[in-house]
């Protein structure tokens, strides 16, 4: 294999900070994998740069190449020595929105608050192609997404709503971005770019906003404490869409590791392309 394009989520797939236990060398033998020089690294996240930035020190992460932040709304490449915004990515997600920008956008679902308990997010949690709502796990969110689509269809606004769940927090998270903003879009647009293709590409995930990429012709790995929901969602529309051979889902045992977090991406990548496998021993 001459390269390799690896992407990974951050929150409880590469970052060992759910409520499962992380293997103690997996991280350190990841590192190994991806200072080779023919791999290329992307950290794919919900995580603005800022966050992205502080969770590669908090966790002595390998520093990325390219960075997909805020769900894929953003994208950065380092250059000099700074990490500078792709605008070729923002140019190519701006027009479904028309020109509008997410403080645009939100008067639209400002009524929804006392209906259906939707909590507009934080502010550093809200960028230029990324609203963000709060909404309780027990609240209807087929209906609400449907409702909040019909009101961006309206105004011709072309959207994709990102459903997921922030355990620590117990509570709902809704992304609203342009349509071509999602992980997958991202990855696929950066693949093009880079010239990889699905031969020499892997995408690690666990959540509900990684579900498009999961699904997806691109080879992907469901970390083994990945949720059960996501896991039985995942493998049901992969199935669907006949890419149920694109979709690992770490089972652990793979070099003695227990196949969470970093230990499953290693186990999906060696899965997919095992000559990667005396990269690492």
């Amino acid at each position: 294999m001459q390269k390799l394009l690896i992407c990974t989520d951050l929150d409880r797939t590469l970052l060992p900070n759910g409520a499962q236990p992380e293997s103690p060398e997996a991280r350190t033998i990841f590192t190994r994998l991806v200072s080779r020089p023919e791999v290329y690294l992307v950290y794919v996240s919900g995580r603005n740069l800022a966050l992205v930035q502080e969770a590669i020190q908090e966790y002595d992460l390998p520093a990325p190449h390219w960075i997909v932040g805020d769900v894929g709304s953003t994208m950065y490449k380092f250059e000099g020595d700074r990490w500078k915004s792709w605008q070729n990515w923002t140019q190519q997600i701006a027009g479904d929105w028309r020109g509008f920008n997410a403080i645009d956008l939100e008067p639209l679902f400002s009524d929804l608050a006392e209906i259906s308990h939707l909590v507009l997010q934080e502010p550093d949690q809200q960028s230029r192609f990324k609203l963000s709502y709060y909404l309780p796990l027990d609240s209807e969110k087929d209906a609400l997404q449907q409702y909040i689509s019909d009101r961006l269809e309206e105004q011709n606004i072309s959207a994709s709503l990102i459903y997921s769940v922030d355990e620590a927090k117990e509570i709902g998270l809704l992304d609203i971005l342009p349509a071509r903003a999602t992980k997958l879009h991202a990855v696929e647009f950066l693949m093009g770019q880079l010239n990889f293709d699905d031969g020499n590409t892997v995408f690690a995930g666990d959540s509900g906003n990684d579900l498009p990429m999961l699904i997806s012709a691109v080879p992907s790995v469901l970390v083994a404490n990945a949720p059960e929901d996501i896991i039985v969602q995942s493998q049901q529309q992969a199935k669907e869409l006949g890419n149920t051979h694109r979709l690992y889902l770490a089972q652990g045992g793979f070099l003695g590791m227990n196949g969470n977090y970093s230990a499953g991406i290693l186990e999906g990548i060696v899965h997919y392309y095992p000559d990667t496998q005396r990269w690492i021993e």
